[in-house]
């Protein structure tokens, strides 16, 4: 869906308590994506069907914010402010207070510990989680780290990293055989990795502590890029192979509602 779709902007006419400039703001700087690292007043003209006058205009705007520099004449390529921006929409600081209510929600439908991750290069590390009501059950504090290679987070977020950043956590990543059930042969991980990119879902079956199994979501932005990874999680005697495939709808829900939350609509 089109930035202007979302804020209703409809045969040229802009909603009183909308801001048209603004829109087309974002409109040019979404263009940037995969495969387009530049963009030019051309690129404006065909994806947008500006003119040529009114193309530059908002380049130079944008270039005089720092949201887009000059690569070579008249050509632009994202600007750092971007990044300054986006880092800290990014901040765990932001994305917690999104991601706990979600958590606390998925724990008292399905009766299970849940989980949200993000990634720092190595390995996968608890932003959040919640509990169930009663005495016994497994616990991960926020702010624990865990290996990738072995659970059901570090799996999704390995097989969402771009090509060169899987290939270095290949090359410096140690892989501890954890139990008898953990991966550490780089082709079966591959394997593994392939099969959570197919399917969106992700397993822990007592790689990392014998008895204990978790199923994991990730939660995708407007570009595929991932927010977070979610779990359920808990003793295998409870999750079993029927129990956890009952808990992915319910993970993929809230993953939506994360996307939603933080975008404004559901990401693709």
């Amino acid at each position: 869906m089109s930035l202007r779709k979302k804020v209703g902007v409809c045969g040229g006419c802009v909603s009183s308590q909308i801001n048209g400039s603004v829109v087309k703001a974002f409109e040019i700087l979404s263009l940037f994506g995969e495969g387009r690292e530049e963009i030019c007043a051309a690129t404006l003209k065909a994806h947008l069907g500006m003119n040529a006058v009114t193309a530059h205009r908002f380049l130079r705007t944008l270039e005089e914010t720092g949201m887009v520099v000059a690569a070579s004449r008249g050509h632009y390529r994202p600007g750092f402010a971007l990044a300054d921006l986006g880092a800290r929409a990014a901040a765990p600081g932001n994305l917690v207070p999104v991601v706990q209510p979600i958590l606390e929600r998925l724990t008292g439908e399905i009766g299970e510990a849940t989980m949200a991750t993000l990634f720092d290069g190595e390995k996968v590390v608890c932003i959040a989680r919640a509990v169930p009501d009663r005495p016994l059950f497994v616990d991960v504090r926020r702010g624990t780290r865990l290996e990738a290679h072995c659970t059901a987070h570090g799996k999704s977020w390995l097989a969402h990293l771009p090509p060169a950043d899987l290939e270095r956590w290949f090359d410096t990543a140690e892989r501890v055989a954890m139990t008898r059930s953990t991966m550490v042969a780089r082709p079966e991980l591959e394997e593994e990795l392939a099969k959570v990119r197919r399917t969106g879902l992700a397993f822990n079956r007592g790689e990392r502590e014998a008895q204990i199994n978790a199923v994991a979501v990730p939660s995708l932005s407007r570009t595929g890029r991932m927010i977070c990874a979610l779990s359920a999680f808990g003793s295998a005697a409870r999750f079993g192979e029927a129990a956890m495939e009952g808990f992915v709808a319910p993970l993929r829900a809230g993953a939506g509602e994360i996307a939603r939350r933080l975008y404004g609509e559901a990401a693709t």
